[in-house]
């Protein structure tokens, strides 16, 4: 059963959410690479139990957005706010300890172990150097349960047996295990079936009516038009629009992708 919200009841969140402080926001972020200019004065929304999706053509920036709040290329200038409060996130550890978690499209997983081992890969539980087998066991079955994830068999299946849309369930299960605030999901349908694309959008929704903050990067506009309650538009490195889903249509993202503009814009 789908649990994707009516578009109309997401656009009264999405209304009620844009009046709050944003859990993120991100004012004036420039970053270059020697002579090339990756972003420039970016600006961003992210607020908390919505779906901020990121779009953009291939070079617009959006890779090292990603990176920027995930602690791994720092700001060249420019504020990140977090709850309120400016934070400087100079390195993954200080992301991290904001509750700021990144599924990147490689997952991260190891093939050869289950589920529940790549859950709590390099941060086992235990005492006195003895691994607890039966804690991690069950911190997985919770947090599988707290997400509705419930197409693997058990939890003790090796990754390397899983489809493609079940890894993606698990690499989010185990960013949720950190008890994250903010997961940036990159190009997470990339690759999958309908059904497999349905299960984990689905649960990219279900994340959000949690109350937490998701920034979901696809090129797959569909997708973002289906699960989505706000778009922002990077053009070469700029941010040239922040939007509400319900409020746009495909053909000005597209043209916002591609000229940085929308019709009508001088």
């Amino acid at each position: 059963m789908s649990t994707t919200v009516d578009p109309a009841e997401r656009a009264h969140v999405s209304a009620a959410a844009s009046t709050a402080e944003p859990l993120l926001k991100l004012r004036g972020i420039s970053k270059r690479f020697g002579s090339v200019e990756a972003l420039r004065d970016v600006d961003l929304d992210v607020p908390a139990g919505l779906v901020t999706a990121l779009a953009g053509d291939n070079g617009a920036g959006k890779s090292v957005l990603i990176k920027t709040i995930a602690g791994i290329h720092p700001p060249d200038s420019g504020t990140i706010w977090w709850e309120g409060r400016p934070v400087e996130l100079r390195r993954p550890n200080d992301a991290t300890a904001l509750g700021i978690a990144t599924v990147y499209q490689d997952l991260a997983l190891c093939d050869n172990l289950d589920i529940a081992a790549n859950m709590y890969l390099g941060r086992e539980r235990g005492r006195f150097g003895i691994i607890d087998d039966p804690a991690m066991d069950a911190g997985t079955k919770k947090t599988l349960a707290d997400l509705g994830v419930t197409t693997v068999r058990s939890i003790h299946q090796r990754v390397g047996t899983l489809s493609g849309g079940q890894r993606q369930a698990i690499a989010i299960a185990k960013a949720m295990l950190g008890a994250a605030r903010l997961v940036i999901m990159d190009e997470p349908t990339a690759a999958l079936g309908v059904i497999q694309t349905r299960v984990v959008l689905d649960l990219v929704r279900r994340l959000a009516d949690q109350g937490v903050a998701v920034i979901l990067i696809s090129h797959n506009l569909n997708d973002v038009f289906a699960v989505a309650d706000r778009i922002a538009v990077l053009h070469l490195g700029h941010m040239a629009a922040q939007l509400v889903t319900s409020e746009t249509d495909a053909q000005t993202v597209v043209q916002l992708m591609t000229t940085g503009r929308r019709q009508g814009d001088g």
